[in-house]
């Protein structure tokens, strides 16, 4: 099961969630979030990597995959901070088509696409980007683009037939810990894990992130 930490910023702390072993983190490149990747602190108005020339994280590697989070980003943008921060995924959080996943597809980038999720209803928005996308992210249904802290009925998702394999994201704590051993979907793929573990808006618990994940471990195969 992938393990995604996402809402990540800080160099040392990246360093510190990769020593535990995780597989992906999120870097939120969204101007209202207040996890976002900035330069220095500070955001600027240059366009897509150039906003970034002096941020830390674009020279830094780490042994785990790195998830652009963007949310109706321009196609010349995404391109750009993808380049720059060699980014493996994007993953999308706003309103981008199929279309859109579609032309990103053929420049050869690998896709997430989220959903905000209630009711099984909300599932039937997945269909169009069967094909479009190599994951979906299941979050919480609210009035932003993600973020709420809250955790959806994952019982819904058993309504879910797609072929897209799939994240589950929306509130997971440490004390999701049960839940997430007992859940089971043929195409669940893994979880997404952010402001349940935070000491502070992109600054992770390591202490809680390794208790759960040992707590876990059983359903990481």
């Amino acid at each position: 099961m992938i393990i995604k930490v996402c809402g990540m910023r800080d160099p040392e702390n990246i360093r510190e969630v990769a020593a535990l072993g995780v597989d992906w983190i999120g870097l939120i490149f969204f101007a209202r979030s207040p996890r976002r990747i900035t330069n220095n602190g500070q955001l600027t108005i240059d366009n897509g990597g150039k906003r970034y020339s002096d941020c830390q994280l674009s020279i830094i590697n780490y042994p785990l995959k790195k998830v652009g989070v963007f949310v109706n980003t321009s196609f010349e943008e995404l391109v750009e901070t993808a380049a720059f921060f060699r980014l493996d995924y994007l993953q999308l959080h706003g309103n981008e088509t199929p279309e859109d996943c579609h032309a990103l597809q053929k420049r050869g980038y690998s896709l997430i696409k989220a959903f905000q999720i209630a009711t099984a209803c909300d599932l039937e928005q997945t269909t169009n980007y069967e094909g479009r996308v190599d994951y979906f992210l299941f979050d919480t249904k609210c009035n932003s683009y993600g973020g709420s802290g809250k955790q959806f009925d994952w019982s819904v998702l058993e309504a879910y037939r797609g072929k897209t394999p799939f994240l589950l994201s929306g509130g997971i704590r440490p004390e999701s810990a049960g839940a997430i051993r007992s859940f089971r979907h043929p195409r669940l793929a893994g979880i997404d894990l952010n402001s349940g573990f935070e000491i502070e808006p992109g600054l992770k618990d390591i202490g809680k992130l390794k208790e759960f994940l040992k707590a876990i471990q059983n359903h990481n195969s």
